[in-house]
């Protein structure tokens, strides 16, 4: 049996709609003639998204008690059971009351997946477990309920249902999120301006990315080598010399000119084995990349300047930093650095940039690019 497919409508914050758009789906499927149903959906006493559901079979919740209170949950085996081609579950990070088969409702939605049924589900982006500690300093809250990033990694498709801060902020005063005693504490506390439009910012980031994995996994499907240059992504080149700070500093500089702009470092190691820079610059400059935002990689390869290349188009890097060499002019003479070799072949998709720098052996400024589009040093 083919597995289903699970859709994901990930928000910045409750109210911003995405169980809403989850039925208008719903409804746009079973208007074609798809077997739909909702498995769970809370609409928290909101007329619109009670109103969407209409319409919609639901599946009858079952009813658990737990330490005196009553509560319903979504009936796994009566969706099961039914076997619709699509189910509506709401709130994926939520976690049962006990009595349950899983602990948490993800885990349901896998079971129905393993089934065969697609899953349409909703998510906020507080609530996926990388995320925790961030949004606790943002916030000041900790969130209780959380879903491993890779289950929503996983997802077959994932639509961010987006809104400025402005515009939830006034959707909130209108009594369309929460009921009107709570508003105005709301107002004050979590949907601050300032906490909203740093979780939405959390948001379209975390998505970037995944639209990223996506775009290398379709690249390394189809034997696409020359990188795309969807946003600015800087590497830099890291010998394990003294000059390591200065080169990863410029590239940290140049990657952040650009919006969405992105910096890695890969440092090439010998196939042999043979150790040949210090382990501790090497480490202390893993830790500035670290420090910086930037993400540090390690490959190996007896010939630096092909492995950095290689690594390069791997990444759909647009820009290599290298830096100026250390060798002498006599051994210039009689043989190519790792710098000359990386510029001529970097061919038409890549622009590298050979930084000067106190330990290099000739002490000038040489910015050089594989294509000359701007003029020596412009931009640095």
């Amino acid at each position: 049996m083919a597995r289903g497919r699970l859709l994901v409508y990930l928000g910045a914050a409750p109210g911003v709609g995405k169980t809403y758009d989850m039925l208008g789906d719903g409804r746009r499927r079973a208007a074609r003639g798809t077997d739909v149903v909702i498995g769970f959906v809370e609409d928290y006493g909101r007329p619109l998204t009670r109103q969407m559901a209409e319409g919609l079979e639901t599946v009858p919740r079952t009813t658990l008690s737990y330490r005196g209170s009553t509560f319903t949950e979504m009936d796994l085996d009566a969706v099961l059971a039914r076997h619709p081609r699509v189910v509506l579950v709401d709130e994926l990070a939520h976690t049962n009351v006990p009595g349950c088969r899983h602990r948490k409702r993800w885990q349901d939605v896998e079971e129905l997946l393993r089934a065969g049924i697609d899953v349409l589900t909703t998510v906020n982006i507080q609530h996926l477990e990388s995320l925790g500690d961030v949004v606790e300093q943002i916030t000041g809250v900790r969130q209780r309920e959380t879903v491993p990033d890779d289950v929503v990694r996983r997802a077959d498709q994932i639509e961010l249902v987006d809104m400025s801060a402005e515009a939830l902020r006034r959707r909130m005063a209108h009594g369309n999120v929460y009921p009107p005693e709570k508003v105005e504490a709301a107002l004050g506390n979590y949907f601050r301006t300032g906490n909203l439009t740093a979780l939405r910012e959390i948001a379209m980031l975390w998505v970037a990315d995944r639209v990223e994995e996506a775009l290398l996994r379709y690249r390394r499907d189809h034997g696409i080598q020359h990188p795309w240059g969807t946003r600015e992504r800087v590497l830099v080149a890291l010998s394990g010399g003294p000059e390591g700070g200065t080169l990863i500093r410029r590239a940290k500089r140049t990657a952040s000119r650009g919006a969405g702009g992105e910096f890695l470092a890969v440092h090439v190691r010998r196939g042999d084995g043979l150790a040949t820079v210090s382990p501790r610059l090497l480490d202390d400059q893993r830790a500035l990349v670290d420090d910086l935002g930037g993400s540090y990689h390690t490959v190996e390869g007896d010939d630096p300047a092909r492995a950095i290349l290689d690594f390069a188009r791997r990444v759909n890097a647009t820009q290599i930093v290298i830096g100026a060499t250390r060798r002498s002019r006599l051994k210039e003479v009689f043989t190519r650095g790792v710098g000359e070799s990386v510029i001529e072949g970097s061919g038409e998709d890549i622009d590298v940039y050979v930084v000067t720098h106190s330990e290099a052996a000739h002490g000038r400024l040489l910015h050089r690019r594989a294509r000359p589009a701007r003029r020596a040093g412009e931009g640095s």
